[in-house]
Formats: C-alpha cells, structure tokens, sequence
C-alpha cells in the first residue's frame, strides 16, 4: 500500500483511514502512518478531521470505531461505502464552479458531497439537512446558507413537511445535488415519502439535476419516486453501472461521470 499511498489526496486517504478502522475496529497512529507511508503528525490530523465528522473515535495514541449498539442509521450509513462517496464527492467538485446556487437534501453521499464542495468560492446553498448547512458554514468557501425550515426529524438531522416544499418553490437553483436510495432503469427512488417529496420540489426548483450514487444503489428498488432517468442531466457515481443500467441511462441521454 505505501507506494500508492504517497499520492493520495488526504481526503481519498481519510476515506480509506475510516474504512480501515471500522473494519478493524480500532488502529494506532503508527500502524496507520505505517501503512499510509505517511508522517504520525499527519495522521493524527487526519484522525482529527473524521472525529469531527463523526466517522471515528480518537482516543490516546490512535482512533477505535463507533459501537454499533446505540448508533443512529444515518451515522451507519455515513461510514458505509465511504471511500466511494469520498471519490463521488471529488469528482463532483470538478462539476460546480464559484457564485453557483445549489440545493442538496438529506444523505450521507450528500453530506460528504458538502465536505468537498465546502472549499469552493462564494456558492450559494439552499438545504433541509442541519449537518449539510453546518458543513457549509464552517468550510473556506464562504457559502451562503439558507437552512429551509418546517418539521424536523433529529434521526437524519432534516427538515421535512409542506413547509420545507412551499419554501423551495421561491428560490431558483444552478443545480439539484440530490442522492436516492435505489436507481434503476426507472429512475431513482427513495425509501422515504417525506425525502422523496423534498427531492421532486428541488428538480422542479433547479435547471439541471445531479444525481450522486455509489454503486451499491444500482438495479435497486424503493417505494417513492424521485426522478425518471430523463430527468437527469448528471449522473455521478464511484463505478460504472452494468451493461443494461448503462444502456437505459445513454438511452435516456444522462451523461455519467464515474
């Protein structure tokens, strides 16, 4: 590993930190400058960063994972896939440019999304997830945040209802950066009514849509429609769909990045 691990960018390094703690469940900040063939003061930063947001536990002398017992399923969902949504996430920043007004809903690839598209100048973001506008707010980028209110649901840390609907429909976004729960040669799907609705009032709110998944979500299945694949004009994944997905989203002419 440590030839490789020489160029890779820290958050590309992070992502494989978290992914590598979890499924040791704990790891010592030698083992991991060892095998990131990387400075112990690094790591230790590196360590700092995923602590912060909430993909591990720093302790004296390295970092362990989070129990399973008591964790929420949105924090379960964040560390799954992680180096996939961390490679969505970078290839996605190539995407937006400063001064762009960008929605995002709730999700774990969004949120890590938002850990990226931070540092970009001046955008302006419109979200319903508390943990996206925090993100937002302490990056280097200086984003405007408007924060859409209404019923809030602590599990996933987002506004949702009538409220949140009626509030996207007086702004006007670039781009929707949205991510579902399952795609397939249908569209994209949500296992919540509540999200799927927020999502459906973004796409109509916005110019282009940009749909960010990992691969796991592919020929999958939920109850709530998002989007039909025409719908999309982006499509930015960690791996190429099958042969059959790949037909049904040329065919619907969405261009594919991943």
């Amino acid at each position: 590993m440590s030839r490789r691990a020489v160029s890779l960018r820290p958050a590309v390094r992070q992502a494989k930190i978290s992914e590598l703690v979890a499924k040791r469940g704990e790891a010592t900040v030698e083992s991991l400058s060892d095998a990131f063939d990387t400075s112990a003061e690094t790591i230790r930063r590196d360590l700092t960063v995923l602590a912060e947001a909430g993909q591990l536990r720093k302790v004296h002398g390295g970092a362990r994972s989070f129990e399973p017992r008591g964790e929420g399923e949105f924090d379960a969902r964040l560390r799954r896939n992680a180096l996939a949504k961390r490679q969505i996430a970078e290839k996605l920043a190539d995407l937006i440019t400063p001064h762009m007004t960008l929605f995002l809903d709730t999700g774990s690839t969004t949120l890590i999304c938002a850990q990226v598209l931070a540092r970009i100048k001046n955008l302006t973001v419109i979200t319903n997830s508390t943990r996206i506008a925090d993100t937002f707010v302490a990056g280097r980028g200086g984003a405007a945040v408007y924060l859409l209110g209404g019923r809030y649901r602590g599990d996933n840390a987002q506004t949702v209802g009538g409220e949140v609907i009626s509030q996207i429909g007086s702004y006007h976004a670039d781009m929707a950066i949205l991510t579902v729960g399952a795609i397939d040669a249908g569209g994209g799907m949500d296992f919540s009514n509540h999200e799927a609705q927020v999502a459906r009032a973004m796409i109509k709110a916005a110019k282009t849509l940009t749909v960010v998944v990992d691969h796991s979500k592919f020929s999958r299945r939920a109850s709530f429609g998002v989007c039909g694949l025409g719908e999309i004009d982006t499509l930015v994944t960690d791996r190429a769909p099958d042969a059959a997905m790949s037909a049904a989203l040329a065919l619907a002419k969405v261009e594919v990045t991943g």
